[in-house]
């Protein structure tokens, strides 16, 4: 794959990871349309009850189109508290949460104002342990649709959506004896229960 354009998104499911790493050249979408029920404002964890979906609530927009870059966090709840005991219940238990807790802790302890900040930045911390060397460029305009060398994956890796890579290798899950392999789950799923193997995964 030379050349992936992708929208923002929240702790983005391991096909999302995995079809950057393939790609020569990421795009990433900064004039979108904020768009609801995407992976831009939530990911999927892996619970003892199951699978579990954390959203990060943002600031209703009046049912005008907003950037997505321009989406602000809604402060109503302790949403980051939220998540956090969510991810420390469902991981705790696994080989590298230890590991990898402080890398991604502070992340849920400062107060963000945007969206789109808050995604940037940890993403930057995720490929960082992945320890993947991928070059991103953010995009100036919107297209509809990408230039023909470039493969539009905007709305493609979608939570209604199937897993786009359908090859994508089974790894250890801390409750897989309970549930079976769950696949696609948040990256964090992966770097939680795979540590720095997970590049052999991606």
């Amino acid at each position: 794959m030379e050349n992936a354009c992708f929208t923002i998104a929240y702790l983005a499911p391991v096909e999302y990871y995995s079809a950057m790493k393939k790609a020569e050249n990421v795009f990433l979408e900064n004039c979108d349309f904020y768009i609801k029920q995407t992976y831009r404002n939530r990911c999927h964890i892996a619970t003892a009850n199951g699978i579990m979906a954390l959203s990060i609530p943002v600031v209703k927009s009046g049912g005008e189109k907003v950037l997505t870059r321009d989406i602000r966090i809604s402060d109503h709840t302790d949403w980051q508290l939220h998540h956090w005991k969510s991810i420390e219940s469902a991981y705790n238990s696994t080989p590298f949460f230890e590991y990898y807790k402080d890398d991604l802790l502070p992340f849920y302890e400062k107060k963000w104002e945007f969206l789109w900040d808050f995604n940037w930045e940890i993403q930057q911390k995720v490929l960082e342990l992945l320890d993947l060397d991928v070059k991103i460029q953010l995009t100036t305009e919107y297209k509809l649709s990408t230039d023909d060398n470039v493969l539009d994956l905007r709305e493609s890796i979608h939570p209604k959506k199937e897993n786009l890579n359908s090859d994508v290798k089974s790894y250890y899950q801390v409750f897989d004896q309970k549930f079976g392999f769950s696949p696609n789950l948040s990256i964090i799923d992966l770097l939680f229960n795979m540590g720095n193997e997970s590049q052999l995964i991606v």
